[in-house]
């Protein structure tokens, strides 16, 4: 029988699919259908640095500056007290979810800061969660900021949430560093115990009409899978912690392209959005279908059989496939 079995943050996972962090998890009975349709662990939604700042009034007070002048200041940020239930709410919730499930259930934290996050990483072990993962959004927009201190601000943040809990830890990375796999290395130096590619930046558009500036959100396609799977290959076997993929994991072909590789599982949440979380039962279904048919006899068999160290032409991940994708496309003539 195809074995799917796979090792995530310590734990022995019964197939690669892991639910990503999404408004899908704040539902206890989705949780309960993502196990049923084959989940095989969950990251709930994410618990945010404003949420947990606003708390201690430090956010509310710099909001609250100044709206004398600017109230339309205050409507680019959401109702941060009720969203994602508030942090003692979200606390609650991961009890909730580890007596309705059996597998895995991991929490989330959303920012860029310090601050109340290792009170909180402690609270979220405290109620249960089996492991962390650290969702670290920062966009450096201050012209004086260089490029290393955004790198060195997120490998301390990582070391400090990591040494303040006993939970396995995972760093959901941002795919905008100049030095990918160098960066890799060094959270994987912090201790950290998986690596999650990639954060999606979600931004904004302009409304002309309005002549305001509005959230826009696309799900995800498979398209937008290929950068993940291009750099899981390459930093596959230069670091100890697992590697995973989120981000354009749509079908079973996606989930085995991840696996080789050389994820230990693969995320996902558009794919749920869009056909809804049964979508999961097929998933499950296909790779298992394919695995059999192309005489595989386990997921472990696979894993990082196609990343850069394993493939004889490793120059395929390099310039040299840049100037061949280049050169291989062919002009058609415009349609009359």
């Amino acid at each position: 029988m195809t074995d799917l079995s796979t090792t995530y943050l310590g734990f022995t996972l019964k197939n690669p699919l892991v639910v990503s962090a999404s408004p899908l998890c704040e539902e206890i009975d989705n949780l309960r259908r993502m196990e049923d349709a084959g989940a095989a662990a969950i990251v709930l939604h994410s618990l945010f640095e404003e949420q947990i700042t606003l708390e201690s009034q430090e956010l509310d007070r710099s909001l609250s500056a100044g709206t004398e002048s600017f109230a339309e200041s205050l409507t680019y940020f959401p109702d941060v007290t009720s969203y994602n239930l508030g942090p003692e709410g979200y606390l609650e919730h991961i009890r909730k979810a580890k007596a309705a499930v059996s597998i895995p259930i991991i929490g989330s934290l959303n920012g860029v800061s310090t601050g109340g996050w290792i009170e909180y990483a402690k609270k979220i072990e405290a109620a249960g969660a089996d492991a962390l993962e650290l969702n670290i959004f920062h966009l450096p927009t201050d012209p004086e900021m260089e490029g290393g201190q955004v790198e060195r601000m997120y490998c301390d943040l990582a070391a400090h949430v990591k040494a303040s809990v006993r939970i396995p830890l995972a760093v959901k990375l941002s795919l905008y560093f100049s030095s990918m796999v160098n960066m890799a290395r060094r959270l994987d130096q912090t201790g950290v115990d998986a690596l999650v590619l990639f954060n999606r930046f979600y931004q904004p558009d302009f409304d002309l009409e309005n002549l305001e500036v509005v959230p826009s959100l696309i799900l995800s396609s498979s398209y937008e899978f290929l950068l993940r799977l291009h750099w899981v290959a390459i930093i596959y076997g230069h670091v100890r912690a697992d590697l995973a993929v989120t981000g354009g994991v749509h079908t079973a072909l996606d989930v085995l392209k991840a696996m080789m590789a050389g994820a230990r599982v693969a995320m996902m949440t558009s794919a749920l959005l869009e056909h809804g979380i049964e979508h999961l039962t097929k998933v499950r279904a296909d790779l298992a279908a394919w695995m059999e048919e192309h005489e595989y006899e386990s997921i472990r068999q696979m894993q990082g059989s196609m990343s850069q160290q394993s493939v004889a032409d490793s120059a395929a991940f390099l310039r040299a496939n840049y100037v061949r994708v280049l050169s291989s496309y062919t002009l058609r003539a415009p349609r009359a």
